[in-house]
């Protein structure tokens, strides 16, 4: 009697087992992770380094007869150009809005240099002239327009530029070596304007690496030459100084996340 009771027993929680194993499960669906979508969208810091190069001429003219002959008998020069290279280093701010695979922004950024540029000339008479061009700032704001190949980005870009302009010019005498015949200079911040390309690409979702190419223009300046005591009698000059070069960097940003 005993026995089967016991295999009543056990039969009974065999059948239930099964009849169990067929009903349909009352637990939720198993969440799968996954990783977010990339995107450019957000707010981003940075810095960068690279190189600045001017490439600018300087026009001079005379304003009285004796002057004038001077530049037309290239006594003192009539035009100069040379091209000179400085380092350049700092930060950025931008935000980037993407769409579909465009990407669009502003960028602002702020960056030293130590660009200097010195140009001699010896004219006809014996008399040297001499021009100097300097910049210890440089800035931007522009918009930037691009496509996205996923992580990686390539953008034009373009807007205002800004810089400390500093221009000099010293006209020696052909009769008293190292005596200073006509001087002038003038220094203020100029503004302008840039345009360029570049390319970004995301080794992260918050880091980024940069290269950029951006030619600028801050306009001429003209400088008053005008004559010093020691000087011959008469007349004086201008120089009209162009502020234009090229810049060539790298940087890297962090982007904060958006998702």
């Amino acid at each position: 009697m005993l026995k089967r009771i016991l295999a009543s027993v056990a039969f009974t929680a065999l059948a239930g087992t099964a009849m169990a194993a067929d009903l349909p499960s009352r637990k939720g669906p198993v969440a799968v992770p996954y990783a977010p979508v990339f995107t450019w969208t957000g707010f981003y810091i940075g810095a960068h380094a690279g190189g600045i190069f001017s490439d600018s001429d300087i026009d001079t003219q005379g304003t009285a007869a004796n002057t004038i002959a001077n530049v037309a008998f290239s006594r003192r020069p009539a035009n100069v150009s040379a091209n000179e290279g400085g380092f350049m280093g700092g930060a950025q701010i931008g935000y980037n809005y993407q769409m579909a695979n465009w990407v669009f922004g502003v960028e602002a950024d702020l960056s030293y240099t130590d660009l200097k540029k010195r140009i001699s000339f010896l004219g006809t008479s014996g008399a040297t002239s001499n021009f100097q061009q300097e910049m210890e700032y440089f800035g931007t704001v522009r918009l930037r327009a691009g496509y996205a190949f996923d992580r990686l980005l390539a953008y034009a870009t373009g807007g205002l530029a800004y810089g400390d302009a500093s221009n000099r010019a010293t006209f020696f005498s052909a009769a008293v070596p190292g005596q200073v015949d006509y001087i002038g200079s003038k220094g203020d911040t100029r503004f302008g304007w840039t345009v360029g390309a570049g390319l970004e690409y995301a080794f992260t979702n918050n880091l980024s690496v940069k290269a950029e190419y951006l030619y600028y223009d801050l306009g001429k300046q003209s400088v008053p030459v005008v004559l010093t005591a020691a000087g011959p009698a008469g007349g004086s000059y201008v120089s009209k100084f162009d502020n234009t070069g090229h810049i060539a960097r790298v940087g890297l940003n962090y982007r904060f996340s958006t998702f």
